[in-house]
């Protein structure tokens, strides 16, 4: 405890010795700041439009975990109140009843999650469940009657061997474990436990669940015809589902049971069946899998005895998803991605697609990220989490009428309102690539109390995925850097998604490479500006933008020092020991790395660590097993063999999402200003070992 205050206050100090020239003081979003945010989750609007329930979620800081709650909120007012209490519990997967009458959600309140329904009229609930798991996904029957939801069986563990029983009493240790899987563990699960995720219904009045579906495979989310006879839902249920991991189809059960129904049967993902109004059509998303990096989800609509399927979108250049049927059926809602921005998209069923809202999004606390979620009325009346650079989420309100959306909520106006913390303002920018002149687009984030007349030093913080984006939406992390007095540049460079297929693929077999010229295109055209110091360059990413952070310091000595966050550093163990390691090598190579040793070498980081000179730390979690822990520690193995200026962090119990906690999220962060402020002042290294 006592090496993470030390490191917490350093970064106090650099943050103090950055911006001592301007009166903010305590005005400024501070690492405990963390602990003090609230965001909204799974809009769901009233079947007729009046009312909105969502999940209001916060941080406990006692017990260092994500708590939330259920409120609702006058669609029309923004009046609002709250529908469960409590300090300890988890509520959410709200969903209202066809009738508007009831809501069923899933709560951990009584020790252990189970189906509640209320009574919205006079407030009464009652529990419907008593499972062994926690039930998901949960989904009304038209007729309000039953509840569908997916949930977890356990199976028998495999094993080949018989032993003795161990006296009563006697501790032989934890068991050994045996797996013939390929993926045999998960990053943020641990070990694959012996069983799969099936589907079940219930009464809404409770009782004993009924199984749908079964075998050795994991069904999505539950949709009911609107006869209420049938439903859909997505699974890779191919017997070598394993190695072929987007190949999922759509499918139907009875409900009463009787045989499942095949509705797909092309090589790629068919995802997120919605059933039309009137039964008779499905929509769905997904693509023609070629095995190239970046694949446009398109969507797609067929009969609901799967004939006659054909895409709506073959030339609409972004990713839809979370199709919803309008209740006219003339058309489909979905979300995409456009250019860093999540919108709310209606298509029609000649394919044209218009804008509905934007700055859908708000959901991942720590970095810009995309997602979001959005519900709506029998009216078409749409609640969405609305997100911008100063607010995590919130929910609003709008409809396709054109009318301009309302935001309803406010939860964080006690921290960034009046007389709150002050943020930093966000600039779009665009610059041309000095690789092929291409138009990149990125974000500038200057300090509170900026002044263009000084010289600040520059975070240059890079996205993972790779096939992700950023975008002008919230950021803890980020805000948190300008707070500490950086000028921070995040950009969307080659590979990364919203900008379509072409650019996306643009990395297809050839990354890290000029992705590279993108960035360092980026900071250059910062510094031009005027307000950064050259002198001052600092460079950070997570996962795919460690993989960067990694090559830019094997290629440019520019930067004073770097922060390596959980990243693949030699993609020939990587594609061995992480938990996608089929989709690693099917997707972002053609070949076993044995075959290809030159390839999967030439764009790893660890071939060009004699060139690095830079300070490097390396940020690990200890069960990552997306980027496993061993691929950071390679990279600073090898630093402090050549004697570069080296750290590794460890964060204890961490997995590949280190800041789902918000105590790893302000560690991490005070390590990473600690380390920039450690190396501030420092003169250029000597390498002692070239």
């Amino acid at each position: 405890m006592r090496s993470v205050m030390s490191v917490v206050c350093a970064g106090c100090v650099m943050a103090s010795a950055v911006h001592a020239q301007d009166s903010l003081g305590n005005h400024r979003f501070a690492l405990r700041d963390i602990f003090e945010l609230q965001w909204a989750a799974d809009p769901q609007i009233s079947p007729d439009g009046r009312e909105i329930v969502y999940a209001r979620s916060r941080y406990d800081i006692m017990k260092d975990v994500e708590r939330s709650t259920l409120w609702v909120v006058n669609a029309d007012n923004g009046e609002q109140r709250p529908l469960t209490s409590g300090d300890a519990r988890n509520d959410g997967n709200a969903r209202w009843s066809p009738d508007g009458g009831r809501l069923a959600y899933v709560s951990n309140a009584d020790g252990s999650s189970e189906i509640h329904v209320r009574w919205m009229a006079s407030g009464v609930e009652g529990v419907v469940t008593h499972l062994e798991h926690g039930p998901s996904s949960l989904a009304w029957s038209p007729n309000g009657k039953w509840i569908a939801f997916v949930m977890f069986v356990p199976e028998a563990p495999a094993s080949i061997v018989s032993l003795p029983a161990k006296p009563q009493g006697a501790d032989w240790g934890p068991p050994t474990r045996y797996t013939e899987a390929l993926v045999y563990r998960q990053d943020g699960g641990g070990d694959v436990p012996a069983g799969h995720v099936h589907i079940f219904v219930v009464s809404a009045d409770g009782g004993a669940p009924r199984q749908l579906t079964s075998g050795e495979f994991n069904d999505g989310e539950p949709v009911w015809s609107p006869d209420g006879k049938t439903i859909f839902f997505s699974a890779n249920r191919h017997p070598d589902g394993e190695y072929t991991p987007l190949n999922t189809e759509v499918y139907s059960v009875p409900v009463e049971g009787g045989t499942l129904r095949t509705l797909t049967t092309r090589e790629g993902p068919d995802n997120g069946p919605a059933i039309s109004p009137d039964g008779k059509m499905v929509a769905y998303s997904g693509f023609d899998d070629h095995h190239q990096g970046y694949q446009v989800t398109h969507l797609y609509v067929m009969n609901a005895d799967g004939s006659s399927s054909r895409v709506l979108t073959p030339n609409f250049d972004r990713d839809l998803f979370a199709a919803s049927w309008a209740p006219d059926g003339r058309g489909i809602y979905v979300l995409y991605d456009d250019e860093g921005d999540t919108k709310i998209g209606y298509v029609t069923l000649d394919g044209k697609v218009t804008v509905v809202a934007s700055h859908v999004g708000g959901l991942d606390l720590g970095r810009p990220y995309p997602g979001g979620s959005y519900s709506m009325s029998h009216a078409a009346r749409i609640a969405f989490t609305e997100s911008d650079p100063d607010h995590p989420a919130d929910v609003a309100v709008t409809s396709r009428a054109g009318a301009p959306a309302v935001r309803l909520t406010h939860l964080n106006d006690g921290l960034f309102g009046p007389g709150g913390k002050t943020l930093g303002a966000v600039h779009e920018m665009h610059v041309k690539s000095s690789f092929d002149q291409r138009d990149v687009e990125g974000w500038v984030i200057t300090p509170p109390a900026f002044d263009a007349t000084r010289k600040y030093p520059l975070v240059l913080e890079i996205h993972g995925g790779p096939y992700l984006d950023y975008g002008d939406r919230w950021s803890a992390e980020l805000q948190m850097y300008a707070a500490a007095g950086y000028v921070v540049l995040y950009m969307n460079p080659r590979g990364s998604t919203s900008y379509g297929e072409t650019f996306g693929n643009l990395i297809n077999h050839d990354y890290p490479n000029h992705d590279y010229d993108d960035l360092m295109s980026g900071v250059d055209a910062v510094i031009a500006k005027g307000y950064v110091d050259p002198d001052q360059l600092y460079v950070t990413g997570g996962s795919g933008g460690g993989v960067l952070t990694a090559w830019i310091v094997g290629h440019t000595h520019r930067f004073r020092a770097a922060v390596v966050q959980k990243p693949v550093i030699n993609w020939y163990s990587w594609v061995l020991t992480a938990d996608v390691s089929e989709f690693g090598l099917t997707y972002w190579f053609t070949g076993m790395p044995w075959t290809q040793a030159d390839t999967y070498m030439k764009y790893s980081p660890i071939t060009y660590v004699g060139n690095v000179t830079t300070p490097t730390m390396m940020i690990t979690g200890d069960v990552d097993y997306r980027t496993p822990s061993s691929e950071a520690e390679q990279f600073y193995g090898a630093l402090k063999l050549r004697k570069v200026p080296a750290a590794l962090v460890r964060v204890p119990n961490a997995s590949h999402e280190i800041s789902a906690t918000p105590s790893h999220m302000m560690t991490k962060l005070a390590y990473v200003m600690a380390w920039f402020k450690k190396w501030q002042n420092a003169p250029p290294q000597t390498v002692g070992q070239q």
